[in-house]
């Protein structure tokens, strides 16, 4: 019989073969100072995917867009980088190699990920390039709270895992089984357990948001939120439990000037079931800004439509 950790070895070398050409060791120079991480190269025109915290310049994304930077492949090749992009809110930022870049490394999708899972972290913690930890996902659906400015938001459905993360971590690729990347390192979240940025739907978007405009465009209502228990006749109505309720509505927002009030109860947004602030917070993307949206609220016994018009997410 053969040893089993034959088989797991041959995973993880497998997958350290083919993500660790594409991951780099990264240098930037901001206005805060020098700054150091990972990327990782994902399409074949050299642009590099890595963490927004890591190319951070305090200047909101006019400053980011000067911020230059150097990367090293585990091959000894280097090239200088610009950033094209990022996003604080949901740590994430691309980068363009002026130079050549190895081949990149395929994104998966994190989202069929389960717990128990295998997974490889490559990156260069403490500036050790090409390094690899392996471990498993410890956990699925974490919360990350991100600040850009005066503007807090939480990234949903974070991967925690025990694959060891150190400093220098941060934007280094997160890897299946498959060598697919499935999540960007961005936190140590204690002793023994990281916490990675899923690649989904959502991180596609984002990154192509990034590529093409050098930013990501939100919406914004005004309002504070939390879960919240339906009335037991609400929720045999509707089929679940919990909707959002409102803590605190802006004012002069345009969730204010729709006549939302503190306390109320939301059901659905655009027709869509609303069971947690991820849930309203993920609909608020760039083609509901100034498109009008009927929401669905409990309010003192009565339900009750309101048609809000979102505007454009300003980052101060």
């Amino acid at each position: 019989m053969s040893d089993p950790m034959d088989a797991y070895s041959q995973v993880v070398t497998h997958v350290a073969a083919t993500v660790s050409p594409a991951v780099a060791s990264l240098r930037v120079r901001t206005v805060r100072g020098e700054g150091a991480g990972s990327a990782v190269v994902f399409t074949d025109d050299g642009f590099l995917l890595t963490s927004a915290h890591v190319v951070d310049s305090g200047r909101g994304n006019a400053g980011i867009r000067g911020v230059t930077g150097m990367a090293e492949f585990a091959d000894g090749t280097e090239s200088q980088v610009d950033v094209i992009g990022a996003d604080p809110l949901s740590d994430l930022a691309v980068l363009r190699a002026r130079g050549t870049t190895p081949p990149p490394a395929t994104l998966g999708d994190a989202s069929m990920l389960t717990v128990g899972q295998l997974v490889v972290a490559v990156g260069n913690p403490l500036g050790l390039t090409g390094s690899v930890t392996a471990g498993v996902v410890s956990a699925l659906g974490r919360s990350l709270p991100t600040r850009a400015g005066a503007t807090v938001r939480v990234i949903d459905e974070v991967i925690q895992t025990d694959a060891a993360l150190n400093p220098g971590n941060s934007g280094g690729a997160l890897a299946d089984a498959n060598a697919h990347v499935i999540g960007v390192n961005t936190a140590v979240a204690g002793i023994g357990l990281g916490l990675a940025v899923p690649v989904n739907a959502t991180t596609r978007r984002i990154l192509a948001a990034l590529i093409r405009d050098g930013r990501v465009r939100r919406a914004y209502l005004g309002v504070a939120s939390a879960r919240a228990p339906l009335p037991p006749h609400l929720a045999d109505r509707f089929g679940r439990r919990h909707g959002v309720r409102l803590a605190e509505v802006v004012v002069d927002s345009p969730a204010g000037r729709a006549g939302l009030f503190a306390d109320d109860l939301v059901l659905s947004v655009a027709g869509q079931p609303v069971a947690a602030p991820g849930d309203l917070q993920r609909l608020m993307t760039e083609e509901t800004i100034g498109r009008p949206l009927e929401l669905t609220v409990w309010r003192r016994g009565a339900l009750v439509d309101v048609i809000v018009v979102p505007r454009e997410l300003a980052l101060t």
